[in-house]
């Protein structure tokens, strides 16, 4: 991991504006849409398995979200990432609450045979449930684990053939040799919805524009984490969560090289 090599990659999203092809979450799929657009990409949301193959050879990554999983949808993302797949450009997977029931979790180990991925993003508990570990799950929240994250994110990345990116306090990821964590975030990134979702937008943009997804994974993590506490120290006293949300996209927008390397803390 260069810090050098992933200031680089901001100014390669802005200048190149990757189009992010995303079968995604129903519930927050504007979020998605504008998040992408804010960090400087170009979001498309088609889903109907007539046209998605076709929109991935348009596509600079492609973003899978389980949060609204059904088997028409989920169809159409086996489609999409086997045509990705076929292209080379990266599948970020968030395999949202799996864990929580055995249908998201079948399937998303189908996927998993079924499309290479490049990047794995999601909470200790739905990570963990990938490789076949038994976590406490509620809903789509993470719950107790009996492997550190460190180990878990290690781990998966090497069981999976992956980016493993794991959402915490403190976010960590792994190519399965090299483990960085993030410090930055605040507990209010937890209390909207979408947060997540909108991350595995913004790591398809940063890994569109480059080979290195493990820099890319990096870079799009920590840009949520630090757009959340830099949104966070700009709540007035008077102001609450919905205001919150409206200076975290701010922030995600007004994000660029500088702010990162000057804010972001990488251990």
């Amino acid at each position: 991991m260069n810090k050098q090599e992933i200031k680089d990659l901001f100014l390669k999203v802005k200048n190149q504006n990757p189009l992010v092809h995303h079968i995604t979450n129903n519930v927050t799929i504007n979020d998605c849409a504008n998040a992408t657009l804010a960090i400087g990409g170009s979001p498309v949301m088609a889903t109907s398995s007539e046209e998605v193959a076709d929109m991935v050879k348009l596509a600079n990554a492609l973003v899978i979200n389980f949060g609204t999983i059904d088997d028409e949808t989920y169809a159409s993302m086996v489609r999409a990432g086997q045509a990705a797949n076929k292209k080379g450009i990266p599948v970020i997977f968030d395999p949202v609450g799996v864990g929580a029931t055995s249908f998201r979790t079948n399937r998303a180990k189908d996927f998993l045979e079924h499309v290479r991925v490049s990047i794995v993003r999601g909470n200790a508990s739905e990570v963990f449930a990938l490789i076949g570990g038994e976590a406490s799950t509620r809903g789509v929240d993470s719950g107790t684990l009996s492997i550190s994250v460190r180990d878990l994110a290690k781990n998966a990345a090497s069981k999976l053939e992956t980016i493993a990116v794991i959402s915490g306090e403190l976010d960590t990821i792994s190519n399965g040799n090299q483990i960085v964590q993030i410090e930055n975030g605040d507990i209010w990134l937890t209390r909207i919805t979408g947060t997540g979702c909108m991350t595995a937008s913004l790591i398809a943009c940063f890994s569109g524009v480059t080979e290195d997804w493990f820099s890319a994974a990096i870079a799009g993590m920590s840009v949520m984490s630090l757009a959340g506490e830099r949104a966070r120290k700009a709540i007035q006293d008077n102001e609450g969560i919905g205001t919150y949300r409206m200076k975290l996209m701010d922030e995600i927008f007004l994000m660029d090289n500088q702010i990162w390397a000057e804010g972001v803390r990488l251990l």
